[in-house]
Order: C-alpha cells, then structure tokens, then sequence
C-alpha cells in the first residue's frame, strides 16, 4: 500500500532537514579520485564512510577482495559493508553503490575533484555516477532511522570497487562471499542515475568476444606472395554489413529499455588490429613492408531476454564459417571475454511496487519501468547472489554520467532521498 500522507511527510521533513548534509557529503565523496584504471583511494573512501556510518549506529566491515581481478598490492580493491539491526523481525534492504570513477578525460571548465556546490549542483567526477546516489542513500538511511529508532528488519549500505570494469572486486566478490545471500539480504536498491521517477527493473545481456584471424606474412611488394589477415577481416566485416546489423536491428524486446534504440539488438565493434605491432609516439620512421599476417577484432554484443546466448554464439560462428567457405585460407578463433545475461526483476516484486508507490508519494506521479541498455551491479546481486527483488533507482541524468563537468542535482537527490526512505519505511516491516 502507498505510504500514509503523515508518514510521507514526516520522513520528508527528516530529509529535508538534511538538505545541506547531503550535497556536503556528496562533494566530500568527490574529492576523492577513486579513479579506475588503476584504483586509487579506495580504502581512504571506505575508511571516511567507516566513520560516517559507524557514527549513525551502523557495524561497519571493511574486505579486501584478494585475488579478484584487479586486485594487487599497489591497487588493493576495498569494499564496505555496513549493517544496522531493526529493533524487530523484518526484511534487510540493501542500498548497493560503487565508489569507482571513470578517467576523467578533456573538456573540463570546473575542477574534476573539486566537489563544488554550485547553481543547486554538486560538480565533478563521479557526482552523478555514482557518489551522488551513495550519499543519498546514506542520508535517506539516516533520516529514516532518526524518525523510526525502532523499526524492524535491517537496513544495509555498501561502497564496492570497480563496478566500472565490470565489478569482478566488488559486487561479483562480495556475492560470492555470501554477503547477497537471500537469507540475509531480501531487498536491493542499487542507487544508479536512472532518474529519480524511474524504476529500472534489469538490463540487457552481453557477450564480448575477440575474433582473430590469421594470414602469411611476405614482403609487401610482392602481396600475392602472402595471405593478408587484414583483407580477411574486411570480408568479415561486410558480411556483418550486409547480413548481421541489419538482422540484429530487426529483433526489439518487450523490454522497456531505454533509450528506444536499446530495444533492439546490438553490436559493437569495440576495437579492431591489423598487421604488425603499433609504434610509440616517439618514433619517426615508417613501418616495415610486410603483408599482415594477423588481425584481431573485439565485439561488444547486448542481447536481449528473447535471445539465447547459445543462439547469439552461434550467429558469430555462423557468419566467419560463410566467410571461410569464400576464402580458401581464411581462418579464425574465437576467444570469449565476457558473459552476462540478461537480468529482469518483476514488476510486482516488493521493491519494486515499495519504489513505484513512494515515487508517487513523493513526486505525484506515476513511476516508469524502464530497464538499462548496459549492465550494473544487478548482474551480480541477482546472477551469483540470488536477490530477486532488486532494482536499480537514484538520482541523476544518465546522459551526464562519464561527461566532463559532470553534475548531479542537489533537489534531484533530495526528492530520492524521500523516496527510499519510504521504501525503506515499508520494505523494512514486511
């Protein structure tokens, strides 16, 4: 049932009061760079959020995924974990944020780690995706308590690493560790800037793979001498021209992700090598005559819930045996990179009816689902965890996330502040 008009507004002026708080606490998370690649600051972040959180009557852990992907001595990968029991029986919900940030790149006209409060904005990298929405939880956590000291269940925040290359240190090793277990952890929100009037029920599936090709190697004078790996990836690229996007275009989900594009099938050519070897900057001379004898391509396939990642292989194994009949000496490998399915929770599934209801509480408007044209920590939380009822919901405009001068709205975060801490206020007494 949605929230009560008094209980809406209760927590409300609880967040309310908090206002300052939170876009001070946001521009505090910015300033530190937890840029990825290489890792840096993760435990210093988690270390300040220890202290935060440890103050508001949570029990905090810090781990260290060693031997995860990533992890080394130079660039441990910290995560933070904290807990706070209900006074009763009652549901743990679970507020899922990454602390890693994205290289920062050109364009800049405000300091990327400045964390400036400005024009009702928190400024800089990593403010929108995703410290926007970790310290939104944080505060709606907070707020929530302060008005329901007795309340039931549990309420869980964490800050994981490297949720931006894939979340193999984070997410995907905590759920291993059994810290998403259903039997501890009921409810997920993962507070990623899908705005703050959308519920986002999963994402599309992926399957990255690198095709290399061979050839033989001659001197470039004499090319017919030799077999070029080069012209074999150009056939493999027409035929993917010609027969492959036009057929992934066709396919559209009853998924509702967005934006409307991401509905159909896709396919990216992520990078693509020929030849021999590239040359530093500094040298000045040219390269060697040669006839390439290797040539690799990297693809980036999302497929959608009414595909099969057997059929979706399948299509790619498909498409280079059509090629080969064509060309006597052409030969290739596939070697797979990575594999994620599709994840979709329920529309009926509590967070997501607990969301949806305080969206309207709050904005006075109906909730839209929507699922995510890339993947987030939901992959993990539900693939290796088995948490069914998680959802991604937070404050901010996808669009702005990993672009320079990136921003995150201080009424924005306020308004999803309201929102989860009424979900929170019904989540936690079922």
């Amino acid at each position: 049932m949605p929230p009560s008009p008094a209980r809406a507004e209760a927590l409300a002026a609880e967040i309310d009061a908090r206002r300052d708080d939170l876009a001070a606490l946001t521009s505090e998370l910015v300033r530190f760079p937890t840029l990825n690649p290489p890792g840096d600051h993760y435990r210093d972040i988690c270390e300040f959020l220890r202290a935060r959180l440890e103050r508001s009557g949570f029990a905090v852990e810090l781990m260290r995924a060693e031997g995860a992907p990533g992890d080394s001595d130079a660039h441990p990968r910290w995560n933070l974990i904290a807990r706070r029991e209900g006074a009763r029986p009652g549901d743990c919900v679970h507020f899922n944020s990454h602390h890693d940030v994205v290289a920062v790149g050109e364009g800049w006209t405000r300091d990327p780690f400045g964390g400036e409060i400005d024009a009702g904005r928190v400024w800089g990298r990593g403010s929108c995706d995703m410290k926007g929405g970790l310290a939104t939880s944080i505060v709606a956590a907070e707020a929530f308590i302060a008005a329901n000291p007795d309340h039931g269940g549990a309420v869980e925040i964490s800050s994981v690493a490297d949720e931006e290359s894939g979340g193999l240190a984070g997410a995907a090793w905590l759920a291993r560790e059994g810290w998403f277990d259903p039997a501890r952890v009921q409810h997920v929100i993962i507070p990623e800037p899908l705005h703050k009037d959308r519920v986002c029920l999963g994402h599309r599936g992926v399957w990255w793979a690198e095709i290399a090709l061979g050839g033989r190697i001659a001197h470039g004078c004499m090319p017919f001498l030799g077999d070029s790996a080069i012209r074999h990836m150009g056939a493999v690229l027409a035929e993917m021209e010609a027969e492959l996007f036009p057929a992934l275009a066709e396919r559209i989900t009853a998924m509702p992700v967005i934006p409307e594009g991401a509905r159909a099938s896709t396919l990216n050519i992520n990078s693509l090598h020929g030849g021999a070897d590239e040359q530093p900057d500094d040298y000045t001379g040219l390269p060697v005559a040669v006839v390439a004898d290797r040539a690799r391509m990297v693809i980036d396939r999302r497929f959608l819930p009414e595909e099969s990642l057997s059929d979706v292989q399948g299509e790619i194994t498909d498409l280079l045996e059509r090629v080969k009949a064509r060309r006597p000496e052409f030969d290739y490998t596939i070697r797979e990179m990575l594999r994620v399915m599709p994840s979709m929770t329920a529309p009926d599934a509590p967070v997501v009816r607990a969301v949806g209801d305080a969206i309207e509480a709050v904005l006075g408007r109906e909730a839209v689902h929507v699922a995510s044209p890339g993947t987030y920590d939901q992959k993990h939380i539900d693939g290796i965890g088995g948490v069914k009822s998680c959802i991604a919901y937070g404050p901010g405009v996808l669009d702005i996330a990993h672009q320079p001068d990136e921003w995150i709205g201080i009424d924005d975060m306020v308004d999803s502040a309201k929102v989860m801490a009424l979900a929170l206020d019904r989540l936690t007494a079922a």
